[in-house]
């Protein structure tokens, strides 16, 4: 005989008693607390630690101008670069059938399972002076590593997958259905990129380049092999708060670091931005 139990309705999975709901709430607080707002507070507290006159001496700063100059070219070269490659590698590997995809996809996501290190070390192995090409470069007087341009190719080669890994699924989800009615249409391929398949992405494409451009500008470890340490000409943000810490100038090196903590903040509002007006958009399809 059926008892009064078999007939109360079944409690959702993802219902919990409040005191396991609290409970678990709790503990993501204390963790993001521990681990991510105290380190950050940290930076604020110890850059404004000499007072503001102190915090903005050591911005303005030559060598930390510098540094800046040098972290926006790199990232204003590296980002649209890494744009173009990984809107048109996302279109090909979604879109289209051919031989080769999965080694293209696999290429792609060789700079997350390398570590930047080593990145920028086969760098030094390709272009340094007792490198492959190295004696060829300096017969010709060209300089490439602990130079702009080895700094430019190996914050490239650790960024370029996050505009690509963004769109491709993206693009997937999404099908070839309107492209494919569009073709039948008449419309050229050129005309099916720039009024289908672009706006569909537009939101995922800037996630993407948000992501990479924050990641440009803070890469550390690619770009401290090949620079060569050159203060004032090869020192990029991250690399000069490096060399004043190490210095014991702890009050400049917050200062600067500072600057890489509003922008890792700025990420965080605009990635939120961004995803709140995508949702938007999916609710209004």
């Amino acid at each position: 005989m059926a008892t009064l139990a078999s007939f109360a309705p079944a409690r959702p999975a993802t219902t919990d008693q409040p005191l396991v709901r609290w409970l678990l709430i709790g503990l993501a607080l204390a963790f993001l607390g521990l681990f991510l707002l105290l380190p950050l507070l940290a930076v604020f507290v110890e850059a404004l630690r000499g007072g503001v006159m102190a915090y903005l001496a050591a911005v303005v700063e030559p060598d930390a101008l510098a540094a800046m100059r040098l972290t926006l070219l790199v990232a204003g070269i590296a980002v649209p670069l890494n744009l173009a490659f990984g809107l048109v590698a996302a279109w090909a590997i979604a879109k289209f059938e051919f031989a080769g995809k999965s080694f293209l996809i696999s290429l792609i996501d060789l700079p997350f399972s390398v570590s930047p290190v080593l990145s920028g070390l086969i760098y030094v192995l390709l272009f340094g002076a007792h490198g492959l090409l190295g004696p060829w470069l300096a017969a010709h007087d060209i300089k490439i590593v602990f130079a702009v341009p080895g700094i430019v190719l190996a914050t490239i080669f650790v960024t370029f997958p996050f505009v690509a890994r963004e769109l491709i699924p993206l693009m997937q989800e999404q099908g070839t259905e309107e492209e494919q009615a569009a073709r039948m249409l008449g419309a050229s391929g050129w005309q099916i990129f720039r009024r289908i398949t672009l706006p569909n992405v537009k939101w995922g494409l800037l996630y993407g380049v948000l992501l990479c451009n924050a990641r440009a500008m803070g890469e550390f470890g690619a770009v401290s092999v090949v620079s060569g340490h050159i203060r004032g000409l090869t020192n990029t943000m991250p690399l000069h708060v490096e060399i004043l810490y190490n210095e014991y100038n702890f009050i400049a090196a917050f200062a600067v670091a500072s600057l890489l903590s509003l922008l890792a903040l700025l990420t965080l509002v605009l990635k939120a931005a961004l995803e709140w007006r995508a949702a938007g958009g999916e609710q209004r399809r």
